[in-house]
């Protein structure tokens, strides 16, 4: 699959993830020889949800996650674009309020969640900036964000060996694991593809958000990042200034005709 390949249509990814809902949580377990429940561990830590807080988990898939959330007490609410997803993380966890709705336009008010976060979702977004934007916007000033991405291992053999794993182990084992082995093709293309810790960390960055950073979990196969909208009035003004002026339409000045020398 080519690097074009990867701008596929939201209905396409959606349709796709439906296709594995049933057995995604058991796929994710062999595929990450476990390491998948490491990973939600840290990725809570990081939120540190309190009781009573409101978290918004984006791509939540079955809602393993959004389970993991709310037994620290949150009032999680899931999102995810894929129906059968959806369908599947009602089914299993009925007291988690489940929403099907597209990350690039959330379907919720301005300051809204103190705290968003989304695990190895970002990837699959069409627009992943644009979708930074909007857990910007609906995040409370000083909320918080965490972002559990596969990432590129930093070590030059890790990283060969990762490569060959996505290239040559991974398909044989969702073949015997999964309802669409395709789909998890286009899962090691686009963890190939996906830009690296510290152009991640500029994406965040340029959303708006503060006290940017992450920390590289498994030798770097993931990264956990972190972000914080900021409180104070005069940085959350200047933030929205800016992206103000960058979807403004730009104004094209039509050049003045050279007048004639007066006669």
């Amino acid at each position: 699959m080519s690097k074009a390949d990867m701008s596929k249509q939201p209905g396409e990814v959606a349709s796709m993830f439906d296709d594995v809902a049933r057995r995604y949580d058991r796929t994710n377990t062999i595929l990450s020889a476990g390491n998948a429940v490491l990973w939600r561990a840290a990725t809570v830590r990081a939120v540190a949800p309190v009781a009573g807080e409101r978290v918004l988990d984006i791509a939540a898939g079955t809602g393993t996650s959004s389970a993991a959330l709310q037994r620290r007490g949150a009032r999680v609410v899931a999102v995810d674009f894929s129906p059968g997803m959806v369908a599947e993380g009602r089914r299993k966890h009925d007291k988690i309020e489940f929403i099907v709705a597209d990350a690039e336009a959330l379907p919720f008010g301005d300051n809204e969640f103190d705290a968003v976060t989304i695990s190895f979702g970002l990837r699959n977004i069409s627009d992943p900036k644009l979708a930074l934007s909007e857990m910007y916007r609906v995040l409370k000033p000083g909320g918080r964000l965490v972002i559990c991405e596969f990432s590129r291992p930093p070590v030059a053999i890790v990283r060969e060996s990762y490569w060959a794993y996505l290239g040559h182990i991974m398909p044989i084992v969702a073949r015997g694991t999964s309802s669409n082995p395709a789909a998890y093709s286009y899962l090691a293309e686009s963890i190939r593809e996906w830009p690296d810790q510290g152009e991640l960390s500029q994406w965040i960055r340029g959303a708006g958000f503060t006290r940017v950073a992450y920390r590289n979990l498994t030798v770097g196969i993931v990264a956990l990042h972190r972000g914080r909208k900021p409180m104070d009035a005069t940085i959350l003004a200047s933030v929205a200034k800016r992206k103000g002026n960058a979807t403004r339409p730009i104004k094209t000045i039509q050049p003045t005709r050279p007048q004639s020398p007066k006669q």
